[in-house]
């Protein structure tokens, strides 16, 4: 799954709107510190990530028969942790070098394109969070049965409990299973 991060990073830099800065004494300065350019940088990764993420989740449920539960989850939610981080390392690479360039050796007042980069570092949880509920939710609502469980056991048949074989049959009445009388 982390294998997954660096082309969603990639994708995620070349989707960004482009945000300008202002070189004042050497530092890139937000030309428009109130304009939507940050929060759509934020906003696309956090789209990206719950969309890879619920992709991840829904790819675990189906291959994950040979697995334990609890397994798959928690691999799923490293994983997913792995990609954000990732994707968003290397989407903030890309063009990187040119922007710091810019900034250095450009005069006070020239405009620079800016690179994509995290502000609300709160959104690389979007993509484990996204993954895992996206298992959890196919999970309830297309649980799987155990292995040669028919799932229609009945009284007086066997049926598995915790690996077990669990003899669920009613005692006849005024007497337990066994015959004895209480």
């Amino acid at each position: 799954m982390a294998l997954l991060g660096p082309p969603a990073g990639l994708l995620w830099a070349k989707t960004v709107p482009r945000v300008t800065y202002v070189i004042v004494q050497g530092e890139p300065l937000l030309a428009d510190p109130e304009g939507q350019g940050p929060i759509g940088i934020d906003a696309r990764f956090a789209l990206l990530a719950l969309a890879a993420g619920v992709a991840c989740g829904v790819a675990a449920y189906v291959a994950g028969r040979r697995f334990t539960d609890l397994a798959l989850v928690l691999g799923i939610a490293a994983g997913g942790a792995a990609a954000a981080v990732l994707a968003w390392r290397t989407g903030h690479l890309i063009g990187l070098d040119a922007f710091r360039d810019a900034a250095r050796h450009g005069r006070d007042g020239a405009a620079v394109t800016g690179v994509a980069d995290l502000r609300a570092k709160g959104v690389l949880v979007f993509w484990p969070l996204a993954s895992v509920a996206a298992y959890g939710l196919l999970e309830l609502l297309f649980g799987r049965l155990a292995p040669g469980d028919g799932g229609e056991a009945g009284a007086g048949e066997a049926d598995e409990v915790g690996g077990d074989e669990l003899d669920l049959q009613a005692a006849p009445s005024g007497r337990d299973v066994d015959g004895r009388e209480l």
